[in-house]
């Protein structure tokens, strides 16, 4: 081997991973499987180079095929990305609190993160109930049409916000969904001033949401808390509940909140 080619490999190794990331971004930014053709587009890759690169995420499962052959991020990433400072699983920290908010209100209690232009649901603690609002751990949604996606949006300020909304084009989900960029702005900001957000069944008719967010030692957003419940069972006074629940959760993760000016 020559001089010359050791760096000519060490630079397509690098382009390979370019490409692996940016294939990863494009589908970070979708709520759902996405189909080959449209990642081919989103990256400018020829549609053979992408299929190749995404078999090898998939092998490592940082990608997932489903039946219909579209792809989405595999729970490896998952795992990796709900690791915090120190290597703190919020999970292992979350789950007691979540499960004793779950028994003292009766409904479904979430944990999520943000990843790209989306939360993902990474932890649930469910009722013993029949009829309760069932969220799958890993699945995704925008962070418009949920209350800790705006609450995300809203620490995140005003130019994230706008440029969220660009991207994005703020689709409708069903009629109740925030999608014009002056309303998602002042929800924004009015859920930031409050502590917590809602969702006024604009992800799914019928489902209700509280959510509230959860810092870490270094004072910045790493998860957010919710409690989803049909829209007619859902009561603005678990408000307290919930906010005393990141509250705790919050602290065992390192946060200090200031100490109010005397």
């Amino acid at each position: 081997m020559t001089d010359q080619s050791k760096p000519d490999q060490i630079q397509a190794h690098i382009q390979v991973i370019d490409r692996a990331a940016a294939l990863l971004d494009a589908i970070a930014r979708y709520s759902e499987p996405v189909s080959l053709k449209i990642l081919a587009a989103e990256t400018g890759l020829h549609a053979s180079t992408a299929h190749r690169i995404l078999a090898s995420l998939i092998q490592n499962r940082f990608v997932e095929k489903d039946a219909v052959g579209r792809y989405r991020l595999g729970l490896r990433l998952l795992q990796l990305g709900v690791r915090l400072h120190a290597n703190v699983d919020v999970r292992a920290i979350a789950r007691p609190v979540m499960e004793s908010l779950r028994d003292r209100l009766g409904e479904t209690v979430n944990l999520t993160i943000r990843e790209g232009d989306a939360v993902v649901y990474i932890e649930k603690a469910t009722p013993n109930r029949m009829i309760h609002v069932q969220q799958l751990v890993g699945s995704r949604a925008p962070l418009h049409v949920t209350a800790v996606g705006k609450l995300m949006l809203g620490a995140a300020g005003e130019e994230a916000i706008r440029a969220y909304a660009a991207r994005t084009n703020l689709p409708a989900y069903t009629r109740n969904t925030v999608s014009t960029l002056p309303r998602l702005l002042a929800e924004c900001r009015e859920s930031l001033a409050k502590g917590y957000a809602l969702d006024n069944e604009e992800a799914e008719l019928d489902v209700g949401c509280i959510g509230v967010l959860l810092y870490d030692s270094t004072g910045n957003v790493s998860a957010g808390l919710s409690v989803s419940a049909p829209i007619d069972r859902r009561r603005l006074e678990w408000t307290t509940d919930l906010i005393e629940a990141a509250e705790q959760i919050s602290a065992q993760l390192g946060h200090q909140p200031p100490r109010p000016q005397a």
